[in-house]
């Protein structure tokens, strides 16, 4: 794995430094819906493209969440941050989770919405087909964030969504990443960390919901908490907005800067 500088963009200027990983459907854009609306002096936020996404789209990689991980802690090293905060949205949640195993003095506080936990998400092999043939086929896709958001969310949206996500990836590293985050169980590696961590779930999230927390997340991390949106799926940032800022800024003021 030979880390390099991931393609970001940096808002705000405040003290508390925090690095954004998207998720596996979308590159940094994914977090487009929450810019506008953040705390800006309190914190500086650098949104990243993970390898195979993005303006990192055709990059060369292994394409996997400790890759990633490293790639992450090469970028705040090159950006002089010694500590700060990550929040990781699925698949980029367990990618935050990597760095915390590898550097845990560095992580101030960690959130994950609707995040994979460290134990990785097994599926049922038809389950597993669905997600595997979603690298050539954007109808599976649509299909998973529609089931992901409780089928109850407007074509349009879907559409746009799907879209986004069929021009800002690599086909080849968006399966290859599934590999990764999908298959690989690293929780004995941050089992007992005492970062405070927030696991942010949707209520019309079928899988990666407050239970699957329960049973993961919280028997993780000692300072483990979950909150639930109740009229939020598995994409919080486009689905409630507002209330994930709130969410997730609260959880980061808690400790002081």
């Amino acid at each position: 794995m030979t880390p390099f500088v991931l393609p970001h963009t940096l808002l705000g200027d405040g003290p508390h430094r925090v690095v954004a990983v998207h998720g596996w459907l979308a590159d940094r854009d994914g977090f487009a819906a929450v810019r506008p609306d953040l705390d800006l002096e309190s914190f500086t936020y650098a949104f990243v493209d993970l390898r195979g996404y993005g303006e990192a789209m055709g990059t060369p990689g292994a394409y996997t969440t400790s890759e990633g991980a490293a790639d992450v802690l090469c970028l705040a090293g090159r950006l002089g941050w010694e500590r700060f905060s990550l929040v990781g949205h699925s698949m980029g949640a367990a990618v935050a989770q990597r760095v915390l195993a590898l550097a845990p003095g560095r992580v101030r506080r960690l959130v994950g919405v609707s995040p994979v936990p460290a134990h990785g998400m097994p599926m049922p092999p038809e389950q597993w087909g669905l997600f595997a043939d979603a690298a050539d086929r954007p109808a599976n896709r649509r299909l998973i964030i529609d089931l992901t958001t409780g089928s109850v969310r407007p074509g349009a949206w879907l559409d746009r969504m799907v879209r986004r996500s069929v021009e800002r990836s690599d086909a080849k590293a968006f399966r290859a990443w599934l590999d990764s985050w999908a298959v690989e169980d690293f929780h004995t590696d941050v089992d007992g960390s005492t970062v405070p961590a927030l696991a942010v779930t949707g209520a019309l999230d079928p899988a990666v919901n407050a239970a699957l927390m329960q049973e993961t997340w919280l028997r993780s991390y000692v300072r483990g908490e979950v909150a639930e949106l109740a009229h939020a799926g598995h994409y919080a940032m486009d689905e409630t907005p507002l209330q994930l800022i709130r969410t997730v800024e609260d959880f980061l003021r808690a400790e002081a800067a």
